[in-house]
């Protein structure tokens, strides 16, 4: 873990002068983006001011035309434009899974020749090949895809501690429901949520990652009966009241308000959530307060009858950057793109997510600054929590294998589908992609 006495600032004077500009101050180029950005969220106008506005300050020769989107409306923009072959320059991108299309086809460049001596200032998952066999992106993190964030106060104030098995949880549903509260809440709507944030850490703790590697070779299936104990777990949530199937009419965005709110004393996220309840400069207010701060635990599912892979979480490397492959080689253009990527994978960026999100940087020369409590909590308590990380099963399958699970997921805490049904839609989907391979 890192060491908290090493000053950011000192990182950033350390650092200054790495990236060396290669456009001459006289060439004008315009560069295209497509970003994702929760333009609500807390410390956006500093990433704006900061990560954006900046680069165009430092860099008066090139023009950037950024569009901003987010969640599904952010995918779908991806996949319209690598089938009309017109992607952007500069692209937000995932290791896999949401970006298999732009790894697999090969629509975007291997980074490794233009980052050259520079992979010396990342940790060494970071340069690693990703899903098309090459360095599409520079990962800004390692990420966890679930936790499990716990009002402590709100625990003490109705007579209940933090639970250590899934017995203890659901023993405390019917309280929960008798004083009018949720157990746990998730920003279900989206069907991506309670595979990536849930159900890929049960996938991890009832399967594991050599169950599914068998099965993406084909010498498994999805309905063995490791993965149908996965999904049966899952259903068990709803038939204990620790889900309610009202979380599919709860939006992403809004959840964070409702825990805020102390509607249920736990929330089921991904890591980054914790940089939704601090304080937004531009505004002064937080979701909680610094201080309340404080009474927020971030820990991972408790420990569950006959699971193979104790406090394991899913995850995964972090997202990045990748350049479309449309760009003639040694132009002026990629040039230009590369100097943006550099930027946003660098100290400067990097630090800012570390003090906005608490997001640990890819790079090892960036410190750490003072942070508000929740992002403590991430940093140096919860990864801390986690013996091992199992894949999230959007980046390990691609989209065609994987979205059956994400609706079958929402069906089954609807009532529409049971979990043999999900395993066998699943199957049936997976098997016809392996034919194709």
């Amino acid at each position: 873990m890192f060491k908290r006495s090493i000053l950011f600032l000192l990182s950033l004077l350390l650092v200054a002068g790495v990236f060396v500009p290669v456009i001459s101050a006289q060439e004008n180029v315009t560069i295209t983006v497509l970003n994702y950005m929760d333009l609500t969220a807390p410390g956006t106008e500093r990433t704006l001011k900061e990560v954006w506005y900046a680069f165009d300050e430092q860099h008066p020769n090139i023009t950037v035309l950024r569009e901003d989107l987010y969640l599904d409306a952010f995918h779908n923009k991806v996949e319209a434009y690598a089938a009309a072959d017109k992607l952007p320059d500069v692209v937000y991108m995932w290791p896999g899974g949401r970006s298999t299309t732009l790894h697999t086809k090969g629509l975007v460049k291997d980074l490794r020749p233009l980052l050259g001596d520079e992979a010396q200032y990342y940790h060494e998952y970071a340069t690693v090949d990703q899903a098309g066999g090459f360095l599409a992106l520079i990962p800004s993190t390692r990420t966890s895809s679930h936790a499990m964030f716990v009002n402590v106060a709100l625990l003490d104030e109705l007579g209940l501690e933090v639970p250590e098995t899934y017995e203890e949880l659901a023993a405390m549903a019917p309280v929960l429901q008798a004083k009018g509260l949720d157990t746990v809440l998730m920003g279900a709507q989206d069907d991506w949520v309670l595979q990536s944030c849930l159900f890929s850490m049960l996938a991890g703790r009832f399967v594991g990652d050599e169950k599914f590697d068998e099965i993406k070779a084909g010498q498994a299936k999805f309905t063995d009966p490791e993965f149908m104990a996965a999904l049966e777990f899952y259903a068990q949530l709803y038939a204990d009241g620790v889900l309610s199937p009202k979380i599919m009419n709860t939006g992403y965005g809004e959840v964070k308000s409702l825990f805020a709110a102390g509607h249920a004393p736990f929330l089921i996220d991904g890591d980054w959530a914790a940089g939704n309840f601090v304080t937004d400069e531009s505004t002064g207010e937080a979701l909680i307060s610094p201080e309340d701060q404080k009474q927020i635990k971030m820990m991972v599912f408790p420990a569950i009858p006959g699971e193979l892979h104790a406090n394991s979480s899913s995850g995964t490397l972090g997202v990045g950057y990748g350049m479309s492959a449309n760009i003639p080689d040694g132009s002026a253009k990629e040039a230009a793109a590369w100097e943006l990527i550099k930027w946003l994978s660098g100290p400067v960026v990097q630090g800012i997510s570390l003090e906005t999100t608490g997001t640990l940087p890819s790079r090892n020369d960036v410190g750490f600054a003072d942070v508000e409590p929740i992002l403590e909590e991430r940093i140096f308590n919860f990864y801390n929590l986690i013996e091992a990380d199992t894949y999230i099963l959007d980046d390990f399958f691609e989209a065609d294998v994987f979205m059956p699970i994400n609706i079958g997921l929402q069906e089954i805490g609807l009532g529409l589908a049971t979990p043999a049904e999900v395993a066998e839609a699943t199957q049936e989907a997976f098997d016809i992609w392996f034919a194709g391979q």
